[in-house]
């Protein structure tokens, strides 16, 4: 037995085989325990050569070493044996003398394991051809049949070739359809030809291999399940390769009709094709293409929306009769967010109007054309009959959501049991500024109150931790190398490890005084006076946890925003006073910096309560709330390669009488100096960032506008997250607020967009909102193509439906004259490209306009409405230059 485990540590595989085919069951199993140990023992370090070398004959000897069909599929499936397996090969000549049903189970259970499993389809087909069982037909096994089809060949061979000749095929043809996100994997292979596998289905469907109408109900359900964009594209790809006969058509309809009304663009247009062709040829009833109408006119795809009017157009023409039931079909349109979808459903309209049988149907469009916007409507009032437009002047009145309102700060946790639950929820799934500063205070405190029983309750949860193990390393660093090298405290839950290893004694009482003296965080980009201040309060903690014990924390704030307000901390400085307790430098400058000074009232009067402690941190606090409101540094812009960015001038409040660490904040930020990128990548740090300077939000802001940039300029992901937590945080929004939420209105991403339209209207709604700046940044921002007009468009539509119509107009109509200017008057005869986009824009504005009754002149609309021909953008501009001659809401 020693023999075979020399053998598995060795990796010699063929001699642990041999040694395994001599040995009977019993054998086999007492052998069993041994692996395990050695697979525990592997997988503490399993990336060394000796772990690669062994893991192979170790995967294939477990699997012969037990007799249980669950202890085997769990043992080949390993997560740790997935990246130095034994061969498919090898393990199907070791279970090749099973049983043919204990091989079945065997088989379908790693079948039934999820995709991310990776157990290889050689090894699931092997023993299902050894056991003589039916195929499974999971996920699992249809991706393993797929990728093995489409990539192992003989030369000669195609997809089609290896299709025709797998006995399965009907089987797992038929699975196929059923299996999720299977489209990319089958378009793998050639679009055409003998290798597409779409091609190849529809050849073995015509060949008469597969059933042709099983075939084709399952293509038409999955096309009606939806799921990935690929699984769109092969599945439709498909089913047009099987080129559907007239009586198929028509005896899926339904399903038509279905994927017409519901599903993704490009399978609803081939819905409305074959719909369309039915109603031409006379094979849909009248009843069944309104019922498509009023679905696909709903639809936000404008093509889908004009070929509808287009066929109902046709449909009238040649059958007057259809006229009293499909007019108000196409008068749903009228209430169709694009006025030049309304303007052709009210052509469609105006030409057939005369072939309604009945006054109720007349009654009915007149009443459907109220939806139409005013100037449609003045129309469908001479044509239609429709109201009138009101001649006076209705009241516009802004609806805006209602301002988030702070949320104030539990009491930390009481009890350490209580405390530990909430150190362990942040560890595992972070938290916001609130979580974090409760959980602290609670970590100072209980350290403070009862060591002993704290580390009692931290037990459960820091036993598992690498840095408490006897020796700890991690990557070859010791925990104090952990927490002071490479870029320090990267997040939040970095900095609670550090202070649980501190309570645990896993870091040197030297490490923390040092840290205390010298940054951990060496990077001179832009963030790192941010990232300096949070991390040197966290070390003096610690230092203080180990040396002196603090009672609790002056900076705690008050509101989830980081705002303390000036009677607590007071009471607090009071209560150190009484206890005799050293404050904590970097402690105490936090608590100054978060304090509320903006209410001067309640400032001066904790003030003079500040003076009447008599010491020297109360007579420092009182200075501090008696200097005024918070400093705003001089701001400048400055165009640093493709984008626009802000610099600021030194802020000397904060370099009087605060620490080295937190001096840095008050610094001159200068975009051409410093790195452009840094290892400041935890989105979570940002929001602790805000809540250093709650009533400066302009010195964090001007800090991470290069990254917020990035979501417009270079497309990135996420960052404009941060938007929402910046308009809710206090002070002024200056210069780099407001170029922050621009830039995340024209981001790349649909949630970075829809996270700063949350920032806009939580500006707007508390006031700070300055629409001519903003409007303006937007304007310059897209003349100068950092930002997309056509990004833009989203979210001004998206922040006007919240009915913030009279905000999205005061903003539009300062960016709308900066690119309109661009425009080439034809009779200087130039050639100006208007960017893409700014149709839609005018759109948004013409809309905004008649709602709100803005009546004004806007430069250099007049030259775009002038402009030959009945372009979109001409249109647009025509209608926003009407909207704004009259003035009337809505």
């Amino acid at each position: 037995m020693s023999s075979l485990m020399d053998a598995v540590r060795a990796g010699r595989t063929a001699e642990a085989v041999s040694l395994l085919d001599g040995m009977t069951d019993a054998e086999r199993r007492a052998l069993f325990p041994e692996l395990k140990a050695l697979r525990k023992e592997l997988r503490a370090d399993q990336w060394t050569a000796q772990a690669r070398r062994a893991y192979p004959t170790l995967h294939a000897a477990g699997t012969a070493c037990q007799t249980g069909a669950a202890g085997v599929s769990s043992w080949l499936a390993a997560s740790d044996m997935r990246w130095w397996p034994a061969s498919p090969g090898v393990l199907i000549d070791l279970l090749g003398d099973r049983a043919p049903g204990w091989l079945g189970d065997v088989a379908h259970r790693l079948a039934e394991r999820p995709v991310s499993s990776q157990v290889p389809y050689e090894l699931m087909a092997g023993l299902v051809r050894l056991s003589g069982r039916p195929v499974p037909t999971t996920e699992a096994y249809v991706h393993g049949w797929v990728e093995h089809i489409g990539h192992v060949w003989q030369r000669g061979d195609t997809v089609l070739d290896r299709l025709r000749k797998d006995p399965h095929l009907a089987r797992l043809a038929a699975a196929l359809f059923e299996t999720n996100d299977i489209g990319s994997r089958l378009a793998w292979t050639s679009d055409e030809g003998p290798n597409s596998w779409t091609e190849a289905l529809a050849r073995l469907t015509v060949e008469g291999v597969l059933d042709r109408k099983a075939t084709v109900d399952a293509c038409v359900a999955r096309l009606l399940r939806g799921g990935p964009a690929a699984d769109h594209r092969v599945f439709l790809r498909m089913l047009k390769a099987l080129a559907l006969t007239r009586d198929e058509e028509r005896e899926h309809t339904a399903d038509w009709l279905a994927l017409a009304s519901d599903a993704a663009s490009v399978v609803a247009a081939h819905g409305q094709s074959v719909l369309a062709s039915l109603a031409l040829d006379g094979e849909l009833t009248t009843r069944q293409l309104a019922e498509m109408s009023g679905a696909v006119l709903f639809r936000t795809e404008k093509k889908l929306v004009r070929s509808q009017l287009v066929l109902l157009g046709k449909v009238i023409a040649r059958d007057a009769s259809a006229a009293d039931e499909l007019l108000p079909a196409a008068a749903q349109a009228f209430g169709h967010e694009d006025s030049d979808v309304q303007e052709r459903a009210l052509k469609l309209v105006e030409r057939h109007v005369r072939k309604a049988g009945t006054a109720e149907v007349r009654e009915e469009l007149a009443s459907a054309a109220e939806q139409l916007i005013p100037a449609l409507r003045r129309r469908a009032a001479q044509n239609l009959g429709a109201s009138p437009v009101a001649a006076e002047p209705v009241t516009y009145e802004e609806v805006l959501p209602p301002a988030p309102e702070p949320a104030r700060l539990e009491p930390a946790p009481g009890s350490a049991t209580e405390l530990a639950e909430e150190v362990g929820a942040l560890l595992a799934a972070g938290g916001d500024v609130a979580a974090f500063e409760r959980t602290l205070d609670g970590l100072v405190r209980h350290a403070y109150r009862d060591r002993d029983t704290l580390l009692e309750a931290l037990e459960p949860l820091v036993a598992g931790r690498w840095w408490d193990q006897r020796d700890p390393q991690y990557g070859g660093f010791s925990a104090d190398d952990y927490f002071t090298r490479h870029h320090g405290l990267t997040n939040a839950a970095h900095g609670l490890e550090l202070l649980l290893a501190t309570l645990r004694g896993k870091v040197l009482t030297t490490t923390l005084h040092n840290a205390l003296r010298r940054w951990t965080v060496n990077t001179d980009c832009s963030h790192s006076p941010l990232a300096r201040a949070f991390e040197a309060r966290i070390w003096e903690v610690a230092y203080r946890i180990r040396s002196e014990p603090l009672p609790f924390l002056l900076s705690t704030p008050t509101w989830g925003t980081g705002l303390l307000e000036p009677d607590e901390l007071v009471t607090r400085l009071d209560e150190y006073r009484r206890l005799g307790a050293r404050v904590s430098e970097a402690d105490f400058a936090q608590a100054l910096l978060r304090v509320r000074r903006g209410d001067r009232a309640v400032a001066e009067t904790a003030a003079e309560r500040a003076t009447a402690l008599g010491t020297s941190d109360g007579r420092r606090l009182a200075r501090w709330l008696t200097s005024g409101a918070p400093a705003i540094p001089a701001y400048r812009r400055r165009t640093a390669e493709d984008r626009v960015l802000v610099e600021s001038e030194e802020v000397a409040e904060l370099q009087d009488d605060f620490p080295p660490a937190f001096r840095a904040l008050g610094r001159p930020v200068n975009v051409l100096q410093g790195r452009w990128h840094c290892y400041h990548w935890s989105d979570d740090m940002r929001q602790h960032w805000l809540a250093l300077l709650p009533e400066q939000r302009e010195l964090v802001a001007v800090r991470m506008l290069r990254e917020l940039s990035a979501v417009a300029v270079h497309d990135t992901r996420g960052d404009a997250a941060i938007l929402p937590r910046l308009a809710e945080s206090g002070g002024e929004a200056g210069e780099a607020v407001h170029l922050a939420v621009a830039y995340g209105l024209g981001a790349r991403h649909p949630e970075d967009r829809l996270a700063a339209v949350d920032a806009l209207l939580v500006l707007a709604a508390r006031e700070q909102l300055d629409t001519a700046r903003m409007g303006a940044d937007l304007g310059q921002l897209a003349r100068s193509g950092a930002v997309k007009a056509s990004r833009l468009v989203e979210s001004m539509r998206t922040a006007a439906a919240t009915g913030a119509n009279a905000t999205i107009w005061g903003m539009l109509r300062h960016t709308l004259p900066i690119l309109l200017a661009d425009l080439a008057d034809l009779a200087t005869g130039g050639t100006a490209t208007p960017p893409r986009g700014l149709a839609d824009l005018l759109a948004v504005a013409a809309e905004c306009a008649e709602r709100t009754g803005a009546h004004e002149d806007m430069p250099h609309l007049a030259r775009a409405a002038d402009r030959r021909g009945s372009s979109r953008l001409v249109t647009q501009a025509r209608r926003l230059r009407s909207a704004l001659a009259e003035g009337v809401a809505a």
